[in-house]
C-alpha cells in the first residue's frame, strides 16, 4: 500500500516471545529488541526481561527487573535504556526511574517522576526525556514532564488539553501529536459516560503551546488503547479498541506533508494494550491482547521505491 513519494508499507512478522505479555517495556540496542515486565496472563506485573536477536531472530533471557512493573515508557541512549513509572507489584501507579546497564546487566536509580502514572507515552529529544499522558488506575493523567538528562532535573509542560484515557502519542518534525483515546466526562462534555474519539491534538516544542486540529484532520476511526508511531512523515495509527465487539486490525495514516489520512494495510493480528516500539524504517507492535495476552511481534515496515 502506498503512501505517497514512491513508499510504501508492508508488516514483517517476527517469532513470537517466550512469555505472553500485555503492557511490556520495549527498547532497541544493539540489534537486539528488549521486552521488560509486563502483565501475563494472571494479569500481574512480571519482573521477566527478554530479548530477540534480530539477526538470529532467537529469544534470550535477561536479569530479571528490581521489581516487578507493566506499562512503564522506556528511551534508548547511549546504550542505557531508561524506564520510567509504570504499575508496580500493587497495581499502584509508580514514579520511579531506572536506567539499565547492559554491560553489567544491571539496574540503577534515577530522580523519580513528578507524577506517578503507568501507560505514559515517552519521547527523547535533545537532551530531555519526555513523558506524557499515562494512567493512574481507569483515570487519565494529563501531565506533561520532562527530565533532562544533564541536570538531572524535572520539569513540567502545558497539560494535556483534554482527559482521555488510552490515548496514543507520537513525535514528529518538532511537535508532539496526541491522538484518540476514551473521552472522560467532564462539566463540558455533551456525553454523560465514556467515548471513543478520533480526537488530534498538537504540541509545539518551540513555542510550548497546544493546538487542537479540525474535525477535517481526525483519524478516520475512532480508537483508544492503540499503538501510534511515525514512519517517513507520516503518524501511524495501529490497532486498539473502537466501537466494534473485538479489537481493532485497522491501520492509519496521517501525512504531515499532504495533511491528510490514509488507509494502510491491516495488522497480521487484531490487538490492542500492545506496546510499541520506533527502530529505523519499522513500527514495532509487541504483545497485546486478541482473544487473550498475546505473545505477537510484528512490525510495520517502511520501504522505498516499492
Amino acid at each position: 500500500m502506498a503512501a505517497g513519494g514512491g513508499r510504501a508499507f508492508a508488516w514483517q512478522v517476527f517469532p513470537p516471545m517466550p512469555t505472553c505479555r500485555v503492557y511490556g517495556t520495549v527498547a532497541h540496542q544493539d540489534g537486539h529488541l528488549l521486552v521488560l515486565g509486563g502483565c501475563g496472563r494472571a494479569g500481574l506485573p512480571l519482573d521477566t526481561a527478554e530479548t530477540l536477536d534480530m539477526a538470529s531472530h532467537t529469544w534470550l533471557a535477561l536479569a530479571p527487573l528490581p521489581t516487578a512493573r507493566a506499562g512503564a515508557a522506556a528511551v534508548v541512549l547511549d546504550g542505557m535504556v531508561y524506564a520510567l513509572g509504570g504499575m508496580g507489584p500493587d497495581t499502584a501507579p509508580q514514579a520511579q526511574v531506572r536506567v539499565y546497564e547492559p554491560r553489567q546487566d544491571c539496574w540503577l536509580s534515577l530522580p523519580s517522576m513528578p507524577t506517578p502514572c503507568y501507560g505514559a507515552s515517552t519521547f527523547l529529544h535533545g537532551n530531555k526525556i519526555y513523558v506524557l499522558g499515562g494512567r493512574q488506575g481507569k483515570l487519565p493523567v494529563t501531565a506533561f514532564e520532562a527530565f533532562d538528562l544533564e541536570t538531572r532535573t524535572w520539569t513540567r509542560h502545558p497539560s494535556l488539553p483534554s482527559r482521555r484515557a488510552f490515548a496514543g502519542c507520537a513525535m514528529a518534525e518538532g511537535s508532539v501529536f496526541s491522538l484518540g483515546g476514551l473521552q472522560q466526562p467532564g462539566p463540558h462534555n455533551f456525553y454523560s459516560r465514556p467515548h471513543f474519539v478520533n480526537t488530534v491534538e498538537m504540541f509545539d516544542l518551540e513555542h510550548g503551546s497546544w493546538t487542537k486540529l479540525p474535525r477535517s484532520l481526525r483519524m478516520r476511526d475512532k480508537r483508544a488503547d492503540f499503538v501510534v508511531g511515525s514512519l517517513g512523515g507520516n503518524i501511524v495509527a495501529i490497532g486498539g479498541l473502537g466501537n466494534q465487539p473485538c479489537p481493532l486490525a485497522s491501520v492509519e495514516s496521517f501525512s504531515l506533508a499532504r495533511r491528510r489520512w490514509e488507509a494502510l494495510p491491516a495488522m497480521p493480528t487484531a490487538r490492542c494494550s500492545c506496546s510499541s516500539l520506533q527502530a529505523g524504517p519499522r513500527l514495532f507492535v509487541i504483545g497485546g491482547v486478541a482473544q487473550g495476552p498475546s505473545q505477537a511481534v510484528e512490525a510495520l515496515c517502511l520501504r522505498d521505491g516499492v
